[in-house]
């Protein structure tokens, strides 16, 4: 039995090199890279995932691939089994049973307009914001109205690519609260790429079901309710808290100090018990939130963590087309050309953010002096925003692909352990590459190329450095391919 498990482990790696080969990097980590292989018995394999959410989607879209894999290593294999590492308390979102009764309206006895609460998402002079403490009615009232919503940040307007696919189909399955989907999602990127947008389309699509939802900010938690803590008015705020379907917490890197740390956790503590689900949003990992504790970075761990990848050109294509059919809707002369919306989508590339940005200045150029938008008009007017000439993030998974097409090998060759001089070469040649232009670490690079030692990746480094010094038609040849990767 232990020779049969080690066997199937083998199987098991030479499945998820060619899943990544045919996915690519970011979709492969994305769904595949906590999965593991548990056993492989007669024609049936197990795999293992840490969440629920995580084996219903690879059932509905990998699954006849996943299939077809294995049975090129053990042709009698018929069927893959998922199960859950850890299991999931069900969800009952309503579930026959009334909606739960206390709401911002009814807790203060009297109307409470959600269009007239105070905007809590960017707090900038916390001295002008009225406390939450002053009776326990209006504190409740605040909180579960929440942070105001832009009603242009809806999944109708959210742009999907291969770099957020995890983090929109997760969020989409908890704002509809379907039964057995997440209880806690923690979404990290860097500025700009989509969290907030996501996390406020949650809350408008959960809203539409009746759902109680509150927005808010880690400033919120800091500023108001820790304060609360020592008022009359906490009971009763934790007592609204138990009404709440869903808890969205955007820029969790702002939450900092003991007692904001410990008040966060007794608060998922309460919501996982509502039962209710939270989604998070920060900056960086859970494990990079240095302020946050470990006892509170272990409990978000629990649920999903799912990361947001750089925009690629596609999804910065399908960002402004989006951005530019809504404008249209309101302004239908106002059109931009193919050619100035390539030019936008491939040099203006820090975040979403710069892209609408570009789009809103054409925009009022066009509305104000009636000119049409052209290739001149956007390269005068964004000038300062495109990065024309400047190194854009270049992926590994580019490197393996020009390399190979230029050798005429496999990426699964290039990845394998054969020792053969016409791979070495190519092998070696593509580490060098992916080390110089890419910035990543040696380890990362080996974790690329077959989970190679960052040794080896040292050797070829140095071995291609030395041969460069010496053979200038190497040197014209890497060049080529260095050209070829960034264009």
């Amino acid at each position: 039995m232990q020779v049969q498990n080690l066997a199937s482990s083998d199987q098991w790696d030479r499945v998820k090199r060619e899943l990544r080969n045919e996915l690519g990097d970011d979709i492969f980590s994305n769904w595949f890279g906590r999965v593991k292989h548990e056993e492989t018995t007669g024609d049936s394999v197990r795999l293992s995932v840490p969440t629920r959410f995580l084996k219903n989607w690879i059932q509905s879209n990998y699954e006849k691939q996943l299939i077809g894999l294995w049975k090129r290593e053990q042709v009698d294999i018929k069927r893959v089994e998922l199960t859950v590492r850890g299991a999931l308390r069900p969800r009952q979102i309503n579930g026959g049973q009334a909606p739960k009764a206390i709401t911002a309206r009814r807790i203060s006895g009297r109307p409470a307009p959600f269009s007239s609460t105070p905007q809590f998402g960017t707090l900038t002079n916390t001295a002008a914001i009225p406390c939450l403490a002053d009776t326990g009615e209006e504190a409740a009232a605040e909180f579960l109205n929440g942070a105001a919503l832009n009603p242009k940040l809806t999944f109708e307007t959210f742009a999907e690519g291969a770099s957020n696919s995890l983090a929109c189909a997760a969020v989409r399955q908890m704002a509809a609260g379907h039964e057995g989907t997440l209880n806690m999602l923690y979404i990290h990127s860097a500025t700009g790429i989509g969290k907030t947008h996501l996390l406020q389309a949650a809350a408008f699509e959960a809203r539409k079901t009746g759902r109680q939802v509150a927005y808010l900010s880690a400033e919120f938690f800091m500023y108001h309710l820790v304060p609360a803590l020592r008022t009359p008015a906490f009971p009763v705020l934790r007592q609204a808290m138990k009404s709440i379907d869903l808890l969205l917490v955007d820029d969790l890197q702002f939450l900092h100090g003991k007692q904001g740390q410990e008040e966060f956790s007794k608060t998922l503590e309460l919501l996982m018990e509502a039962p209710s689900q939270v989604i998070m949003a920060a900056d960086r990992t859970p494990e990079e939130l240095g302020t946050l504790g470990q006892s509170l970075c272990s409990r978000i761990q629990t649920g999903e963590v799912v990361g947001i990848q750089a925009t690629d050109y596609a999804l910065r294509h399908e960002i402004l087309r989006k951005r530019t059919a809504s404008a249209r809707r309101t302004h239908p002369s106002f059109t931009v050309p193919d050619e100035v919306t390539d030019y936008i989508a491939r040099y203006v590339i820090a975040s979403a953010r710069d892209l609408e940005g570009a789009l809103n200045r054409l925009f009022a150029h066009n509305q104000l002096t009636k000119q049409p938008v052209t290739m001149e008009l956007a390269e005068k007017t964004l000038h300062d925003l495109v990065r024309i000439g400047e190194p854009r993030s270049i992926k590994v998974e580019e490197i393996q692909q020009v390399v190979c097409k230029h050798y005429s090998v496999t990426k699964a060759d290039l990845l394998s352990s054969c020792r053969a001089r016409t791979l070495v070469r190519p092998r070696q040649i593509a580490m060098y590459i992916a080390k110089v232009v890419t910035g990543r670490s040696l380890p990362e690079i080996g974790r690329r190329f077959g989970n190679r030692d960052h040794t080896t990746v040292l050797h070829a480094v140095r071995k291609i450095e030395g041969m460069v010094k010496k053979d200038k038609v190497l040197a014209q040849e890497i060049e080529l391919l260095k050209r070829l990767i960034h264009t």
